[in-house]
């Protein structure tokens, strides 16, 4: 049953993303109506800019990032170091993330599977019925897997404990053979 469950968890997972991404492919009529309509006032911004200005800026930039290297290399070292083990620390936490995410992908997966199969009205039923309270002790069950259980009872009181006996082994048979000879 093992196996079962961990071939059903991928598999929820894969319609979890693909339920997520039909949801998600729905909106994106909107977002294209939305870029169509500020596409213009975007391209006229970059008309109206300059190329000489933007080219400046960039220079001015660079100049700043390479101007504040630091040229000690020991210290780089240190840095880089711990950055290193910052880098560790960060993608353990991502895992971490990640293997939540596809937990709840393949949850949504197999709500998604329920939906399309109808199988969640069904289970809404199954619970109704094991909360309804019974009405008193000794009435007659409501439901058929009240009876199946109440049924089951009495047959597993009166059913008696089997024996187990020790079957002789074929070698043990033939010393018993020999020494009775």
């Amino acid at each position: 049953m093992a196996i079962i469950d961990e071939l059903r968890t991928p598999l929820y997972f894969a319609a979890g993303a693909a339920d997520l991404a039909a949801q998600q492919a729905k909106k994106v009529p909107a977002l294209i109506e939305q870029l169509a309509a500020d596409a213009p006032a975007r391209i006229e911004a970059v008309r109206n800019t300059d190329p000489k200005a933007v080219q400046e800026k960039a220079q001015a930039k660079f100049a700043e990032l390479v101007g504040g290297l630091d040229t000690d290399l020991k210290k780089l070292g240190e840095q880089a170091q711990d950055l290193a083990l910052r880098g560790v620390g960060v993608a353990a936490e991502y895992a971490v993330k990640a293997r939540e995410k596809y937990e709840e992908l393949a949850a949504h997966g197999e709500e998604a599977v329920k939906a399309w199969r109808g199988e969640a009205a069904e289970e809404l039923t199954e619970i109704a019925v094991v909360v309804e309270p019974d009405s008193e002790p000794g009435s007659e069950p409501e439901t058929k897997a009240e009876a199946k259980v109440e049924e089951a009872e009495p047959e597993a009181k009166k059913a008696p404990a089997r024996k187990t006996t020790t079957r002789k082994t074929p070698a043990k048979k033939a010393v018993a053979a020999e020494s009775g000879e």
